[in-house]
């Protein structure tokens, strides 16, 4: 595995934090899991009226495969003195606590430098380290809003709307394992540690990027909201998705002469390349009116016999049956702690041909805490104290 040998000592919890070191897991990382006795919050929140398969809430299986579970009371000294020696052998130290909460519990940057000179030291936060909403709460919702993101999603004129999931904190985590990747290399190239730092709201911007450089660049446009069909306020017609006669079709980008004549109204209606930008709503219209003669099967023998792009528009079932996705091996049936079959989403990296492997399903809370003592030298008569005390806790 790409991260053998890499120990990742984890105090996240919710999404972005979660996700972004499950990634680290798959590729091999050990990833041990701190969380309070009772468990971090994914465990008793999961969306859909807290919906639970494998004896866990959904979104504790999104996130947390791939890593053992320890569950420690950082606010009982001889659990917080535990916590500091499993930093110690860290190479990578991550958390998405509020600003200031690790160092307040003496496991902040600086303090793990004592401890641990090289060590990487990961903060995932909801605007970053300082600045004036430094204390404001970081959540996916409040970083569409802020972001934009909420607005250029509305159609013009309607309400902002909320992307269909947590894309925020999905692309966050991506970018927090990617710059806890980039700050491995660096470690292995030179023994040095160093912090690194990944907010939602910049991760926000940076899913944005396309929009907004367009945006601030030349002429702006009088609205960034989307128009009625065309999928964005800076795409042409008739980049969208429209209605047939039996299900929905989205048209991507093609000559739009090409593509008036597909739908046979090139004889009727004429707008040429450069009128694709201008006049998007009324020809967006006029596909929106003649898709709806025919088929999406019919469109589709039409489309493709001209090479034009186009796709059909799938809901979650219809995923699950896509012959892509099954070539892909994306959606994964494994095996719950509780012996119960569970779904959970494939790696999306593959290192020649292979995906990462799922090693362990999301764990019951606690499950590796004996173990991990262990590992540290704690003997069964101390590890018996600190439980009886409810410094740990266990499966």
């Amino acid at each position: 595995m790409q991260l053998d040998g890499i120990r990742v000592v984890s105090f996240n919890h919710f999404l972005m934090g979660p996700l972004g070191i499950q990634f680290l897991a798959d590729l091999g990382a050990d990833v041990i899991s701190i969380e309070p006795i009772k468990g971090a919050f994914q465990r008793h929140w999961g969306g859909a009226d807290a919906k639970k398969a494998g004896g866990e809430t959904t979104l504790e299986l999104v996130a947390n495969r791939n890593k053992r579970s320890i569950c420690l009371d950082l606010k009982d000294p001889e659990g917080l003195e535990i916590a500091r020696k499993l930093t110690a052998t860290a190479d990578v130290v991550a958390e998405n606590f509020r600003p200031g909460v690790m160092d307040k519990l003496g496991l902040g940057y600086q303090a793990l430098k004592e401890l641990n000179p090289n060590v990487i030291f990961a903060a995932a936060s909801g605007f970053g380290p300082d600045g004036p909403y430094v204390n404001r709460p970081g959540q996916d919702m409040i970083a569409q809003s802020l972001s934009g993101m909420a607005w250029i999603t509305g159609k013009t004129g309607e309400a902002p709307r909320l992307v269909g999931t947590s894309a925020i904190d999905h692309h966050g985590a991506m970018v927090y394992a990617a710059g806890i990747l980039g700050a491995l290399v660096q470690k292995a190239r030179t023994g040095k540690g160093c912090r690194v730092d990944v907010n939602l709201f910049s991760a926000a911007m940076n899913l944005q990027a396309e929009s907004l450089v367009c945006y601030f660049n030349g002429n702006k446009p009088e609205s960034a909201q989307q128009p009625t069909h065309v999928g964005s306020w800076y795409h042409e017609a008739p980049y969208g998705i429209y209605e047939t006669a039996d299900r929905y079709i989205g048209l991507s980008l093609g000559n739009l002469e090409a593509m008036l004549d597909a739908i046979d109204v090139g004889d009727t209606f004429k707008a040429s390349q450069s009128e694709a930008y201008v006049r998007r709503e009324e020809i967006s219209q006029v596909f929106a009116t003649q898709l709806k003669t025919k088929t999406f099967a019919e469109w589709a023998d039409i489309f493709e016999a001209r090479k034009l792009w186009f796709t059909q528009v799938n809901d979650y079932d219809d995923l699950a049956a896509d012959p892509q996705q099954i070539h892909n091996g994306d959606l994964i049936e494994v095996e719950a702690w509780t012996g119960e079959p569970v779904t959970l989403l494939a790696n999306p990296v593959r290192y020649d041909g292979v995906s990462a492997p799922i090693r362990l399903a999301p764990q019951k809370l606690g499950a590796q805490t004996t173990e991990i003592l262990t590992e540290l030298g704690l003997d069964e008569s101390e590890q018996e104290a600190l439980l009886k005390k409810g410094a740990i806790g266990t499966a």
